[in-house]
């Protein structure tokens, strides 16, 4: 072997040793970041911290092993965990596990039929009140550490020097991740943050809250467990409705998550696939004593700010959390939570859209309306909700906006015939305008609506073209349709028996497909 072809090879075996080296710390930051967000979330649900940290161990894993995007991370999350509550609370956890089995047949159900496609229906600017109220809400949920049990028993915020101690470290830890970059990548960021915060606590012995204060995290590796619940309707009845809203959230979130990550990395990911993976999931974990989960835009955000691109970055992430409630449960339990909240707090600052401030005033008065709007949703109520809205309300604007685009240009041909020339869309929303623009009493008794401009969107449009046909039929007219496809002369049952349809051309429709079967599978 030449020198050249060593060298090469030695590059190319540097380069793979630098890569799983960067995926694996990156593995290691997200799993210390898993730990109190799981029991923060089991805790929400009602349920005990090993619920929530098995959850987060499998739904990472199986995703992680067979979804659609790279280096997202999924695990527990506080969208679901604000719907299990009340099925806790009432029939019990039992019932939470096969509600989470059922919950991932319905997303495996949902990439078999390939329905993660419609998630490019969301629009930008729902995507941007998503990004900017899931940070909000992160940062949020982080001002909980800044509390602790009071002599009544009640939750109280921290004064004086616990809470002076408490904000310097989230600063140093803060601090640590924004400069270390500038002086070496070779560590994530994060981690060297959680470490150099972990050993300046532990070493000066600071009376500060750590992870074991929110629970113990020492465990066994889940065993399998079918749900001991009755097999029966009435069971069915129950967990139905939870199964639905958490497969509903839980593939919102999923999917928002993969385009977010998809777009930071330049990179494709398939929607399809990763329903399939959460719906996998999800049933594996039910029957695992987990709470389910989905994608977690915080932690995925970690990962990929770490430099974690490949599945490793993932795997590894829940191999290291199972390791740290099998065997680390000691040292994981001594880590501070400042240093873990200052690593959250510099998620929010990235996650958050900033650039949504400098284009407020340039972008159209209803985009912003429902940038904002879905923000505000999403804080006060939860993701699942805030993207119906957001997609409803720009649904509507470019309804109302479309339906003031149809006009009509009128002339006289050499044989006396009025030409009505359309153009913009005929649907529910312009049909008023549509019927406006011709006035059949007075027309002569040969008119055109040629609508080779025009297309005709729904059944609303087809009925304003059959009722206008019958009007010019009672006033003794002849009515003739130009370049109407053939889809809808189809459904114009009525008006094809009262008026001449005239087809010049013949365009055909295609239906929404596949962008790409390479990431739609």
């Amino acid at each position: 072997m030449d020198v050249k072809t060593t060298t090469v090879k030695s590059g190319l075996e540097m380069s793979v040793f630098a890569r799983t080296k960067t995926e694996l710390l990156s593995g290691l930051t997200v799993a210390l970041a898993l730990v109190p967000e799981a029991v923060a979330f089991a805790f929400v649900a009602g349920v005990h911290p090993l619920v929530g940290l098995y959850a987060a161990f499998l739904v990472g894993l199986i995703t992680a092993l067979i979804g659609g995007r790279p280096g997202m991370i999924s695990g527990a999350t506080g969208a679901l965990a604000v719907v299990m509550v009340s099925l806790v609370a009432s029939h019990g956890v039992e019932y939470l596990f096969a509600a989470v089995v059922l919950m991932g047949i319905f997303q495996i159900l949902s990439g078999i039929f390939r329905l993660g496609k419609f998630i490019r229906m969301v629009p930008h600017p729902v995507m941007l009140g998503f990004v900017n109220g899931l940070a909000i809400v992160i940062f949020l949920a982080q001002l909980g550490q800044f509390k602790v049990m009071g002599e009544g028993g009640s939750l109280e915020w921290l004064s004086g020097t616990p809470l002076y101690l408490m904000l310097g470290l989230v600063a140093l830890t803060m601090a640590i991740i924004y400069f270390m970059p500038k002086l070496t990548k070779a560590i994530p960021a994060p981690l060297m943050g959680i470490g150099v915060v972990s050993f300046l606590v532990i070493g000066l012995n600071l009376e500060v809250q750590t992870v074991g204060d929110l629970a113990s995290i020492a465990g066994g590796f889940p065993e399998f467990h079918i749900p001991t619940v009755p097999l029966t309707m009435e069971t069915l009845w129950i967990i139905l409705p939870y199964s639905l809203i958490l497969a509903a959230i839980g593939l919102i979130e999923s999917l928002l998550t993969l385009n977010l990550v998809s777009e930071i990395t330049e990179t494709h990911g398939g929607a399809s696939k990763e329903c399939v993976a959460q719906g996998v999931a999800n049933t594996v974990t039910g029957f695992f004593g987990g709470m389910g989960g989905c994608a977690m835009i915080g932690q995925s955000m970690i990962n990929v700010t770490s430099g974690g691109r490949q599945r490793l970055s993932g795997i590894s992430a829940a191999l290291f959390l199972l390791c740290f409630i099998l065997f680390a449960s000691p040292l994981i339990e001594q880590i501070p939570l400042a240093a873990l909240v200052g690593v959250m707090f510099m998620v929010v600052i990235g996650t958050f859209a900033w650039s949504s401030f400098r284009i407020i005033n340039k972008i159209p008065l209803s985009d912003a309306f429902v940038l904002v709007l879905v923000s505000v949703v999403t804080v006060i109520s939860d993701l699942a909700v805030a993207v119906v809205v957001g997609v409803i309300v720009s649904a509507l604007v470019y309804a109302w906006q479309s339906a003031k685009k149809i006009h009509a240009r009128s002339s006289i041909d050499d044989k006396g015939s009025k030409i009505y020339e359309l153009e913009g869309p005929l649907f529910f929303g312009s049909v008023t305008s549509f019927q406006e623009l011709f006035d059949y009493r007075n027309d002569p008794d040969d008119v055109v609506i040629d609508f080779k401009n025009s297309r005709v969107v729904d059944h609303s449009g087809l009925q304003a073209i059959d009722s206008l046909a019958e009007k010019y039929t009672n006033a003794g007219k002849t009515l003739h349709l130009r370049h109407l496809s053939r889809d809808c002369q189809a459904l114009l049952h009525k008006a094809r028996k009262l008026v001449e349809i005239s087809v010049l051309e013949d365009p055909e429709y295609g239906v929404a497909t596949d962008y790409d079967k390479n990431y739609e599978s």
